[in-house]
């Protein structure tokens, strides 16, 4: 089969023939994400590594290609892994996979798995987002953060989306956000908007001591990436003086340590994505042979990237 291929830390992609993956569901890709994580796994930047050679790409949505484990062959799925899925074919674990509800087109179900999670899990498994609570989201043009957007104007919070460019807080106010920041100045301005009960930061960098400090009182903070390349050192006299949280989100981690309510969190997701309430933004899509291209939108990407892998499954 033919996938994108990571042969050196750091070093160009490439479309190679490479032997067909083993696992329990192959499943023939028809949709395969670029996401900001996957690039960093490419780079060597993530906080998990994985040795070169490679096919990077972690979320997926496609057809399945052989029946068995609970799932029969031309079945519509999405699902996850670590890396594998920028390729014609993935095999996964069942557990890993998804069905696709019918009135779901292929290509939204690529762009909703991963950032969608982990907004949600963010937001309902650590921040415990109450209805009329301020949300403040970092990078809120991106993948993660616009889908924190649009999950946290669903459970009834008052978003305030901060972003780099107009262009980008435009995206967010049609993604649902209803106050819109630039990081310039960030906790004065954040502070007199009426600060955030709860910020969700993908980012990382200098900004997140700035919006902890434009906290109110008794807020939770939640790191779920590092998408500027910097992991800050936040001061932990701020988080007693102003009574606030600091909390982190991983798949790994809760997968390990709490996987029931992971499990309850994703099927209360899936039901309102198949219920036609969550619509995911995708910014571009690129052929399988233009990778390299699509990898190098990074952050400027107003949503989420896709490959388009198999024409028609």
């Amino acid at each position: 089969m033919r996938a994108a291929r990571c042969n050196a830390i750091g070093g160009p992609l490439v479309v190679e023939e490479v032997p067909e993956p083993q696992g329990e569901v192959p499943v023939d890709v028809r949709y395969a994400a670029v996401n900001f994580a996957d690039l960093l796994v490419v780079q060597g930047t993530y906080q998990v590594k994985e040795e070169p050679p490679f096919t990077p790409g972690s979320e997926f949505a496609g057809v399945v290609a052989e029946s068995g484990h609970g799932f029969e062959k031309g079945e519509r799925v999405f699902g996850s892994v670590f890396v594998g899925a920028w390729a014609e074919r993935v095999a996964v674990a069942a557990t890993s996979l998804s069905r696709i509800h019918d009135a779901v087109p292929t290509e939204r179900a690529a762009a909703f798995g991963v950032s969608h999670a982990t907004a949600f899990n963010a937001l309902r498994l650590v921040a415990d987002v109450r209805p009329g609570e301020r949300v403040a989201v970092l990078g809120a043009a991106g993948g993660v953060g616009l889908a924190t957007v649009e999950l946290a104007a669903l459970l009834g919070a008052e978003v305030v989306a901060v972003a780099s460019t107009e262009e980008k807080r435009a995206v967010c106010a049609k993604q649902g956000a209803h106050e819109l920041l630039p990081y310039e100045d960030l906790k004065r301005r954040l502070q007199q908007s009426g600060g955030a009960d709860v910020v969700v930061d993908p980012v990382g960098g200098p900004h997140s001591e700035q919006a902890l400090r434009g906290m109110n009182w008794g807020g939770r903070f939640v790191s779920v990436g590092f998408a500027s390349g910097e992991i800050p050192r936040i001061p932990l006299n701020l988080a007693m003086l102003k009574g606030v949280t600091i909390h982190g989100f991983d798949f790994g981690g809760w997968g390990r340590h709490d996987r029931e309510k992971l499990v309850a969190a994703r099927a209360e997701l899936h039901r309102m994505f198949a219920e036609g309430t969550i619509h995911p933004r995708i910014h571009a899509v690129y052929p399988l042979d233009a990778v390299a291209q699509a990898a190098g939108l990074g952050r400027q990407a107003l949503g989420k990237v896709l490959l388009e892998v198999n024409d028609g499954v």
